[in-house]
């Protein structure tokens, strides 16, 4: 049980970080950037994390000067992204 008990106490452990992480880089999103990352978080909870640790380094930095707008925001996503591979159809 104690096997059980302590990784149940890191798994709330790391969820709170995750928690945190997340309301850190909201503060630095317009309305329409957060809600964009909430739909983010159900569809690709992976990318959203990915996300929103971006934009909270990039504030710790000093780097965000005004609040990120929907469209930035679908920008960083592209380059976050794993490029799609390209399916092409030859005709013989």
């Amino acid at each position: 049980m104690n096997e059980n008990d302590a990784e149940q106490r890191k798994q709330e452990e790391l969820q709170k970080q995750i928690d945190t992480v997340k309301i850190f880089a909201k503060q630095y999103l317009t309305r329409e950037a957060i809600s964009r990352l909430g739909n983010l978080e159900a569809a690709h909870p992976d990318l959203a994390l990915k996300a929103a640790v971006l934009i909270s380094r990039a504030a710790q930095t000093g780097s965000i000067k005004e609040k990120i707008t929907d469209e930035q925001f679908k920008e960083i996503l592209k380059q976050i992204q794993d490029p799609k591979k390209e399916t092409k159809i030859r005709r013989i």
